[in-house]
């Protein structure tokens, strides 16, 4: 079979050469060659995430340049979409040419060829028989039909030729197997986002990139129910009913209309011990907009909804807006006095703090968590010399939420519910907090753990503040607060000066000891432009000679322990509460304290707010497809099978069997061929070889 294309006879010598290529195996080759790695870029670079995504995996740079490429959306990008109408074009040439020719050659008896190049054949035999020539070329013909082959004879040059083929259908493979791929991408095509790209390029569809009320998204950004295909997401809360779909685009979504309305009457969720869904299926209420019509329906993994040429597959699930109440807790400056604040989640609630405002953005709820909390770990979030980000998730498998897994021994629990949201200021810039309700027994002690990331992209890093022996934080609160009090650090390290030393040295190193105590608690308050905390402690420890800093160390934290206690007895006294006993739980309890005040530093948010009451709504994700190509598709891939079995099962054998009368009897030469010499092939001739000469 030539490689060449097709050849036109015309004086426009460029327009030939043009039409000879496209319509080349070497071209089509070429082609399915590009789409293949294309391919494989876009099933090694997830496609379709939201473009910040891009920009924290690659950088401004490469991103532009990948952006440029249309890597992020592959499938639907203009270059891919242009390969595959050349592709379409060029297979369809390719089968254009050749069909008629294989057609012909499979109808053909070959009749044409002459006694003399029969001899030149490898697979050839030749006998006598003392019968008439035309009674040996009957009976020739009469045992290959038996071995199934077509016959048809001819007489020809004083003689009877006998044609025989077999496997003729062996070519319809190549027509097969090559219209499957026109089928399958024209099918592919019409399932892409083609027609959606049509729209927003002939009729003025745009994607709609802000936020608000789907119902009032302008026609712009709508797609209308005759759109022939689409793939979709609508999130529907419990009692809630939606009639549209959400198309996601690089700049927004577009908003695809839908021909029926679907009612989410109950969402049903199961977990495995680990954490990870089991089942979810939604039961919901479908109504027609043409005939009003309702019927009920569920819609499990694996088993959609389908109407009107629409499934309605079971995605995932959600929030669906719970409504949450929590306690807020200022974490800057000398305020301890808690306050109450509300939410929803999907939702956002302004928030005034030390005289400014914040926005609080509800991003997400969890009624239960099963995480491994394994012993063994550091109780610290933060250690010496390492950032706030690298620490908490050893413990926690460096991931929140249910089933994070661990290097370590497993020890999964649910430890309850949490709260997700953002914090975002007035200039824009926003960190996102993920708070548990409940305390964790971590390394034997129970810890509040308070989520901070700068990033989407970041795993969460977690601040532990010690539960008190109310299972609150306010005891740490207090205590934080009365850090950054002035007078109370006095107090406390007047305390801390009285009880170092007997009465008889007051006199001398009181006033000097105190203060000290003072000046060590300024320095882990972060007073006079200090990063505070154990960061400060090493900045102060840096400026003393080398030969003295450890033992300069030694004394700093002894005098730190010792006055952080006389804080909280200092706290306790002006809060009207009775003084902390010296006991080991009391001991942990600010060993503990005191690395949260620490790393509180790093936590970057005015309050720290804690979820009290919740009253969950969950919701239902559905995906939303018409696929009129499916079919074509399924067309395509029966042809494809039906091709490849042709082209590697079915051998097309040719045989040709020459008589002639003789003096006595009758001359018969026969010769035999195929495209593909197998081992079948020369058990077959061999078999003939024996049943054609013999005698009837």
């Amino acid at each position: 079979m030539s490689t060449t294309g097709i050849e036109l006879n015309t004086r426009r010598r460029g327009f030939a050469e043009a039409v000879e290529l496209v319509s080349s195996m070497r071209f089509a080759i070429s082609l399915l060659t590009i789409v293949a790695i294309a391919s494989v870029i876009g099933t090694v670079l997830k496609q379709n995430e939201p473009m910040p995504n891009y920009v924290n995996q690659f950088g401004p740079f490469w991103f532009e340049v990948f952006a440029r490429l249309g890597l992020y959306n592959v499938y639907t990008s203009w270059w891919f979409l242009l390969i595959l109408v050349f592709l379409i074009v060029s297979t369809a040439l390719c089968v254009v040419r050749n069909a008629p020719k294989m057609v012909r050659d499979m109808r053909s008896w070959r009749e044409h060829v002459r006694e003399e190049s029969l001899r030149n054949f490898h697979h050839k035999l030749e006998w006598t028989a003392p019968v008439a020539g035309a009674a040996l070329a009957a009976q020739t013909a009469e045992r290959l039909r038996h071995a199934g082959y077509a016959v048809r004879l001819v007489d020809k040059d004083g003689g009877t030729l006998v044609a025989a083929k077999k496997g003729a259908g062996n070519k319809f493979g190549y027509i097969f197997a090559h219209t499957a791929i026109i089928v399958i991408l024209l099918g592919g095509m019409l399932d892409s986002e083609l027609p959606v790209k049509f729209q927003q390029w002939f009729f003025g569809k745009t994607p709609f990139g802000g936020s608000g009320v789907i119902a009032d998204i302008p026609a712009q950004h709508r797609l209308g129910i005759s759109n022939p295909t689409f793939r979709g997401n609508t999130l529907i809360a419990e009692g809630q009913t939606s009639d549209t779909a959400l198309l996601p685009q690089a700049s927004g979504v577009l908003v695809q209309e839908l021909p029926f309305s679907i009612k989410l009457e109950k969402f049903h969720i199961d977990f495995y011990s680990t954490g990870m869904p089991k089942l979810f299926a939604s039961d919901v209420t479908v109504r027609d907009h043409e005939t009003g019509k309702t019927f009920p329906a569920s819609i499990r993994v694996n088993h959609p909804l389908i109407y009107k040429g629409i499934a309605v597959y079971q995605s995932s699930f959600d929030d669906g807006g719970s409504k949450l109440k929590l306690t807020g807790f200022p974490m800057s400056g000398t305020a301890d006095k808690a306050f109450q604040i509300e939410g929803t989640v999907g939702s956002s609630t302004e928030l005034k703090q030390g005289g400014e405002t914040w926005s609080v953005e509800w991003s997400g709820f969890r009624p239960f968590n099963v995480e491994n909390i394994a012993a063994g770990q550091d109780a610290r979030a933060v250690a010496k010399n390492t950032s706030f980000n690298e620490q908490l998730s050893a413990t926690l498998g460096k991931a929140s939420g249910s089933a994070a897994r661990s290097d370590h021994a497993k020890d999964l629990k649910n430890v309850g519910p949490s709260v997700q949201y953002k914090l975002r200021d007035k200039t824009g810039q926003a960190r996102e907090f993920m708070n548990y309700m409940q305390p964790l027994t971590l390394d034997g002690a129970q810890v509040y753990l308070a989520g901070v990331r700068s990033n989407p992209s970041e795993n969460f890093s977690f601040l532990r503040i010690p539960a008190d022996a109310e299972y609150s934080v306010r005891t740490w609160m207090r205590l934080r607060a009365a850090l950054a009090d002035a007078s109370l650090r006095q107090d406390a390290a007047r305390r801390y000066a009285a009880r170092a030393l007997a009465p008889e040295q007051q006199a001398g190193l009181g006033g000097q000891l105190e203060e000290s105590a003072a000046r060590t608690l300024a320095i882990f308050a972060g007073e006079g432009g200090g990063r505070g905390g154990f960061v400060g402690v090493s900045q102060f420890l840096e400026k003393i000679p080398p030969a003295e800093q450890e033992k300069a160390a030694g004394i700093f934290m002894k005098m730190l322990n010792g006055a952080l206690w006389e804080l909280w007895q200092a706290a306790n006294a002006r809060a009207g509460l009775a003084p902390v006993e010296a006991s080991e739980a009391n001991g942990r309890f600010l060993q503990l304290a005191t690395n949260a005040l620490s790393d509180s530093v790093f936590y970057g948010a005015p309050v720290y707010l804690q979820l009290e009451e919740f009253n969950e709504v969950k919701a239902s994700v559905l995906q939303l497809t018409r696929s009129p190509g499916k079919n074509i598709v399924y067309l395509g891939c029966v042809l494809l099978v039906a091709g490849v079995f042709a082209m590697f099962y079915i051998r097309e054998r040719r045989m040709w069997v020459w008589v002639r009368d003789t003096d006595g009897g009758a001359h018969a030469l026969m010769a035999m061929s195929t495209q593909r010499k197998t081992l079948d092939f020369e058990r077959e001739f061999d078999d003939l070889k024996v049943k054609l000469p013999q005698p009837a």
